[in-house]
């Protein structure tokens, strides 16, 4: 990644379906906060923006059931807008950039390249049925049917007699125009610290607590460069920290001290998209504000 003339350099530190921790470094922490906002507030990301919901009546198997529920359809509206919906960058655009549907007018909108329409039948029962949102379905590929881990997400209960039928719109868009856009949640950074051994003698009031780091963590300059091990040793910290009858005598036996120009970054995605993918179009969606920052400055010289 590149700021200006800086090397901002990355290393994945974690990462799993859903989840991911990285280690910048050679940057400062106003990058670190902007790729954390850009994450929340920039990735695009699929998201049902508009529901059409079928009212009316319906005669199956000698009943008939009505199109009403326990809750009111603006608030199905609201669940079905949380929903992760994949989100493939390769497939589709945003509809004003749509290379068939930007010259429309804003209602005329919507194509196979920048829409995604999912529909959803369902009847209730006697004891009461779960509308999820594995009952929707996607029209078009299988690849995009909503993930099988999200499928149990609640949307509403039917009971005997009702019904509910809707077809919903999901379309690209960014964080900061609404919350549903915003692929990513828990994200913070932190610097990176070492843990710094500066008195073994009073550190020994730690390590008789019988805690998971150890003298031996530290190495022979009496540091501890672990990154996973220091954020265990800053939790056992706070047995001999501030309010403890302890801290009088462990005082600053043991200290925490930030690597200058090195911060930890962690997120969570909400199943749209992979933590990796967030991260990279993320990363594209600052660069190319630098970019169109440098450009203005060049030019205004």
């Amino acid at each position: 990644m590149i700021r200006g003339e800086i090397m901002v350099k990355v290393k994945i530190l974690e990462e799993t379906e859903e989840s991911m921790r990285l280690l910048l470094s050679k940057t400062d922490r106003s990058l670190a906060n902007a790729l954390r906002r850009s994450l929340i507030s920039d990735t695009p990301k699929m998201a049902i923006d508009s529901v059409r919901f079928q009212l009316g009546t319906k005669e199956q198997d000698e009943e008939v059931w009505e199109t009403t529920g326990p809750i009111p359809d603006e608030m199905v509206a609201q669940r079905l807008a949380m929903i992760p919906i994949p989100t493939m960058h390769e497939k589709f655009h945003f509809q004003d950039e749509c290379p068939n549907c930007k010259d429309l007018v804003e209602d005329d909108r919507g194509c196979l390249e920048c829409q995604m329409i999912y529909t959803c039948v369902v009847f209730g029962t006697e004891e009461g049925r779960w509308v999820t949102a594995g009952d929707m379905k996607y029209l078009g590929e299988e690849s995009l049917e909503i993930p099988p881990e999200y499928k149990s997400i609640a949307i509403t209960k039917l009971l005997k007699g009702q019904m509910i039928e809707f077809y919903a719109t999901a379309v690209m868009g960014r964080g900061r125009d609404h919350t549903k856009w915003s692929p990513v949640c828990g994200v913070s950074f932190q610097p990176r610290r070492i843990g710094l051994l500066n008195n073994k003698t009073k550190a020994k009031m730690l390590w008789d607590m019988d805690l998971e780091i150890k003298a031996k963590d530290f190495g022979k300059d009496g540091k501890l460069d672990d990154i996973e091990k220091v954020a265990i040793l800053s939790m056992e910290l706070n047995h001999v920290g501030e309010g403890t009858e302890e801290s009088r005598l462990f005082k600053e036996a043991i200290t925490l001290e930030e690597v200058p120009g090195e911060f930890i970054l962690e997120f969570e995605t909400d199943g749209s998209m992979s933590p990796r993918v967030a991260f990279e179009k993320a990363s594209e969606e600052l660069a190319s504000r630098f970019g169109t920052l440098e450009k203005d400055l060049t030019d205004g010289l």
